[in-house]
């Protein structure tokens, strides 16, 4: 049976785009999306997620999230680009359950305050040569669970935030996102397995 997977947006969707590619293709083959959630009615992602045929929903309270996730059998969650911040209460019911994906290497520029294209504003202000993508589990400190999987990128000569933000999310971010979820999509069904 497949590990049922949320994925959580709240704009445009690449990253959850390049997961519908890899359940698409075979990379995501332990795990099936069975839903979006998106914390913003306009996001365009909710549209890549109709396109696909996964159902979707808008939710700015984490009960209602809560209750939607349980309703339908929700084992594991995706941040694909989620600008909210999940409390200690959500985290807790979901452990070793819920991943992200950070668009630099942890524990460089990561935690409150550092997303989009801050971060690659804070790389190239500190003048890093190699930055990259971290997916990571998620607890209650932003940024603050455990690694599963990094991918370095390096910083050319003339980037911009804009063209490194660009490189990093097809080099790295659209890379092992797909791969880290067919990770945990694995490890959560072999338990399910286990349990039997």
């Amino acid at each position: 049976m497949l590990t049922r997977i949320a994925v959580l947006v709240s704009g445009g969707g690449t990253n959850l785009q390049a997961l519908l590619d890899a359940e698409r293709d075979g990379v995501l083959s332990s795990g099936e999306i069975v839903l979006v959630i998106s914390s913003r009615p306009d996001a365009y992602a909710l549209r890549r997620a109709e396109k696909a045929g996964v159902e979707t929903a808008v939710c700015r309270d984490e009960g209602a999230m809560l209750r939607l996730l349980e309703a339908r059998g929700i084992e594991l969650i995706v941040l694909a680009g989620y600008m909210s911040i999940l409390s200690a209460d959500f985290t807790a019911r979901y452990p070793e359950r819920i991943i992200n994906i950070h668009p630099a290497l942890i524990p460089s520029f990561c935690g409150k305050g550092y997303y989009g294209l801050r971060v690659h504003e804070a790389a190239l202000r500190y003048g890093v040569k190699v930055t990259g993508a971290t997916v990571h589990y998620v607890n209650e400190v932003p940024d603050g669970g455990r690694i599963i999987m990094q991918k370095a990128v390096d910083v050319l000569p003339g980037d911009t935030p804009e063209t490194l933000q660009r490189r990093v999310m097809e080099q790295a971010e659209w890379v092992i996102l797909p791969r880290a979820a067919e990770l945990v999509s694995k490890k959560l069904a072999d338990e399910r397995e286990e349990k039997k």
